[in-house]
């Protein structure tokens, strides 16, 4: 199991070499609060809707001191918009208060924040500081079932296991390969098995369309090397020569 789950990502290595995090964000404190609103709606959604966002409220000092309604009208697209407001007020005022108004690189310091647990703080973490981390959102722990890498349903048991098979470097881009995969081809209804680059590796092999055509009319996103989903794809991987797809409309953004 071990040496086809380590293939496995060595594969997804090679179909998605562009992984990425798919929310836009130029610091850590802009991460943070995408990744908290991006919760039971699409990174697209989110893109859309932090520029005015962060043009309104551009530190933690201003995002805690905002007017709760104005937050909340801004925020409304991504959906649970109070519940929102209410997170993103108390971890600014958390960081203003506690962290001398800078996002901290540690775990622990990370989910004393109002609205952030482990999956939050592995996206900052790893994409913000540097530090590894595996991200437990519904498409990892899908994908890791399906291959019977673990069988676990707690998040925090399923990342314990699929630490233990890979080395602590490979766990961010694991994370992020994982996810690609799960949005683009391994769907939780309806897995296109029969346009899937791993699919001679995967036990579950057949849980979806094996027809080749039928499947390639089931994919999600793209499959050439485009940066998915984001607005401002990353500078460098403009430089090098990639193409930014074009923003896709909500109703072609997957399931969330």
């Amino acid at each position: 199991m071990v040496r086809r789950a380590r293939r496995i990502n060595r594969e997804l290595a090679e179909v998605y070499p562009y992984a990425h995090p798919e929310l836009d964000f130029r610091n850590p404190f802009e991460l943070l609060v995408a990744t908290v609103l991006s919760a039971q709606t699409t990174d697209l959604r989110v893109n859309q809707t932090t520029p005015a966002l962060f043009a309104a409220y551009p530190t933690p000092e201003d995002m805690a001191a905002a007017v709760p309604e104005e937050l909340e009208e801004l925020i409304r697209p991504t959906g649970f918009f109070r519940a929102k407001a209410k997170s993103l007020m108390g971890l600014s005022a958390a960081l203003r208060d506690n962290f001398g108004g800078n996002v901290p690189g540690r775990l622990d310091d990370l989910v004393t924040l109002p609205g952030v647990g482990r999956k939050t703080a592995f996206v900052v973490l790893g994409n913000a500081f540097g530090v590894p981390g595996i991200t437990v959102d519904t498409h990892f722990a899908r994908l890791v079932r399906r291959w019977k890498w673990t069988d676990q349903e707690d998040p925090v048991k399923i990342e314990a296991e699929i630490a233990a098979i890979f080395p602590k470097g490979e766990w961010t881009m694991l994370s992020h390969r994982v996810i690609f995969h799960g949005r683009r081809i391994c769907h939780s209804r309806k897995p296109a098995c029969g346009a899937c680059p791993i699919a001679p590796l995967c036990p579950s092999y057949g849980e979806g369309e094996t027809d080749p055509e039928k499947a390639k009319k089931l994919l999600k996103y793209e499959m050439g090397g485009y940066p998915g989903q984001r607005l401002s794809p990353p500078q460098a991987y403009l430089e090098s020569g990639g193409i930014a797809a074009k923003p896709m409309a909500p109703s072609e953004a997957g399931d969330a």
